[in-house]
Order: structure tokens, then sequence, then C-alpha cells
């Protein structure tokens, strides 16, 4: 029997190599996505050789990651419950999608994932599986083994050696890439207690940001993000630079209690820099360039759209349909925002498109010839008619 594994080096990962080689006497190939997450993929590599594993997989996904998947969520406006930005969860289909890719080219017989028992991540990595390759054997340790805290696995890890990037000072359970960085557990899981600024691994503090904040131009072609300052560029180095931008600005930390699908609450801090600049840009071409009832539709469905992403249910039809209405409506999104930063703040500077509907000759408290006064009267005599059969005088 063969198993890949999707593996971070992280400290489930790390202990569930020779978990898995001990329980199911298989082999394991270790498989790693580079979604931006920063880390030293030889080092991983090498950890995972030296933990048991017969060959380790590394993939550069993160152009895919942001074409594919970031860059149509942020498209589509989803974000869930009004301020997750979804980093993790549109990571995950973008994963679990290479990880089939190397399980079918390895011939192997199942695949497994290090997502716990109470999260979202893994109905996220298995509704992906069964999309894509139901005939996979599934492997989600957290459900079988014996391990029943980070402590036990702790000592598990101790005992057979194998070194872990936590420790029991520090216990956030962190999950980076290229769209976002998420802080969970730990302190975090009283909500009276307040996560330090030590904690944060990408955001500058607003109270250490420089005094003097910064401006920056973001062009859009059909509400797809293609340029900064002028300067058109790939969809990683863009969201590298708004990143750094972002950060060093104290822009894009949300404290988010959730709603799980799996039926609890969770609080997790999220920090997504870029993102968050990217969102805000995106919003103001929706309000200049979309008729009103194309907008409000947009609105509704961005709802559906983020509820899908976080339910996993990115392989699906319904997801490839919202998909066609989201890049239907953004054929008008084309033009650049220009946006002020400074100490965690985001002020909305210019707005600019071809597409634009704004018209001021129709807007203007001036003396025009655009709009006549005397018609509103008729407009509102119709649409008050319903109401005024049944008056309340």
């Amino acid at each position: 029997m063969k198993v890949v594994l999707a593996y971070s080096g992280g400290l489930d990962t790390s202990v569930m190599i020779p978990w898995i080689k001990e329980r199911y006497g298989c082999e394991v190939v270790a498989f790693v996505a580079d979604v931006g997450q920063g880390d030293d993929m030889g080092k991983v590599k090498a950890k995972a050789i030296r933990t048991g594993a017969s060959k380790c997989v590394v993939r550069d996904l993160q152009a895919e990651f942001l074409r594919d998947f970031a860059f149509p969520a942020l498209r589509a406006g989803a974000v869930y419950e009004g301020k997750y930005l979804l980093g993790t969860a549109i990571a995950r289909p973008c994963i679990a999608k290479a990880q089939v890719e190397v399980a079918l080219a390895e011939r192997a017989d199942a695949v497994a994932h290090g997502a716990t028992g109470k999260g979202n991540d893994q109905v996220r990595f298995e509704m992906a599986y069964m999309a894509l390759a139901p005939s996979l054997k599934v492997i989600a340790p957290w459900r079988e083994w014996d391990l029943k805290s980070r402590s036990d696995e702790f000592a598990y890890a101790e005992a057979r050696g194998i070194p872990v990037p936590v420790t029991r000072k520090s216990p956030y359970s962190m999950d980076t890439n290229l769209w976002h960085n998420s802080i969970e557990g730990g302190e975090l899981e009283e909500l009276s207690r307040v996560l330090p600024d030590s904690a944060l691994r990408v955001v500058t503090p607003p109270a250490r940001c420089p005094a003097r904040g910064a401006t920056v131009r973001i062009g859009f072609l059909r509400g797809i993000p293609v340029s900064v300052n002028g300067r058109k560029t790939s969809p990683v180095p863009l969201v590298q630079a708004l990143n750094r931008l972002g950060a060093a600005h104290g822009i894009g930390v949300v404290d988010c209690v959730e709603n799980r699908l799996v039926g609890m609450k969770s609080r997790g801090v999220y920090e997504t820099p870029g993102g968050t600049l990217l969102h805000a840009a995106l919003n103001e071409l929706v309000a200049v360039c979309l008729d009103r009832e194309t907008a409000r539709v947009r609105q509704t469905l961005a709802l559906k759209y983020a509820e899908m992403v976080y339910y996993g249910q990115w392989f699906t039809p319904l997801r490839d349909a919202l998909d066609a209405f989201m890049a239907a409506s953004a054929r008008p999104l084309t033009g650049e925002v220009t946006l002020g930063v400074g100490r965690g703040l985001i002020r909305i500077l210019k707005r600019a498109s071809p597409f634009a509907r704004y018209r001021a000759s129709l807007a203007t408290f001036e003396e025009g010839e655009a709009y006549n006064h005397g018609h509103a009267e008729g407009f509102i005599r119709l649409f008050g008619l319903p109401f005024r059969g049944g008056s309340r005088a």
C-alpha cells in the first residue's frame, strides 16, 4: 500500500509519517505544496525523508493558487461572515488538486491529510478528493489515532526524535500562504485574552507603523488585479508587493470568531495585508462601474460563494455556475483605484474606469440641464402607489 500525505513539516504532519507507517505498514510519500508559506523547501523535504517518507514531492503552486483560486474568489467579493478573506479555505482545494495529481502519478492507493476532526480543513480536503479521484482511500489520522491533544503529539514526537516547529511555550497553530497568515490556538481559545503584538507574523502593529502613510494605485482588468502603480505584473509579484506595503502600514489584521462548518464557533486572528487592499480597491470599482441591480445580485451571490469556499465546495457545479456569473458581471470592472494607507487604516483617494457609470452632470448640486427635478414628482407618485390604499392615517 502507498499513501500520499499532504505534508507541511508542522507538528501534525511531522508525526503522521511514522504513525501512518506504524498503523498501516505502508509506504508514505510526502507531498509539499508551496503556496507561498516562505519555508525552506530543501529543509522541509529533508525532514520528511529523515522522518520516514520514501519520497518527498514538492510543487510550486504559488501562481496557480492566485490565478485559479484566490483571484476568482476576490472577483466574486467572497468574504466569510463579513471578516474572513478565506486565505486557508481558498488554498485547500488548490493543494488537494495537486496532491491528487501526485497520488495518481505515483499509483498510490490512498491520500492523507493532517486536518483535525474538529476543523473545516478535513471537509475541504476530502470534498476535493471525492470530486477529483473518488477511488482513492482517505486516511485522516486525527480521526483515528489515540493522540488526543497537541501535548500528546509533542510526547509522540519527542519519543521518536522528531523536531517540531512549535513549543509548549508558544503553542499557536499557524497557516501561512501568499494570501494570508492565520493564528489559532493557545491563549486565543479564551475570548478574554488579547493576542500580543509579538505573535503577529506578517503585519506591523499600527503603533509601530511609520508616522507617514503611503499611497498605492491598483489596476484591474475585468475584476482581476493586473497592475500596481501603473506597472503591469504577474499575480505572485503583484500580491507580494501589496503584502509588503500593507504589512508595513498595519493593514489587514482581523480578530474573528466564526462559525465552523462542523457546528462550533472558533476564534482566529488573520493577517491579510495585500488581500485587504485588493478587496477595498475592487469594491470601489464595483460601486462605480456596476448598475444597481447587478451589484445587488452580485452582493447576494458573494455570500453564497464565500460559504461554498469555506465549506470546501470548490469543485462543484454550483460553484462553477456562480463563477460564470461573477466573470460575466465583472466585465466592466476595469480601471484603477488609488488608496491611502497608514497605521492600520485605508482611505479611498481616487477611482478611474472607462466603464464608470457615475456622471457628475447628473449627480451635481449645481444648475444643469441633465436632470429635470420636476420629473421626480410623477416617479414618487407611482413608486408610492401601493402604499396609498393602506394608509395608516
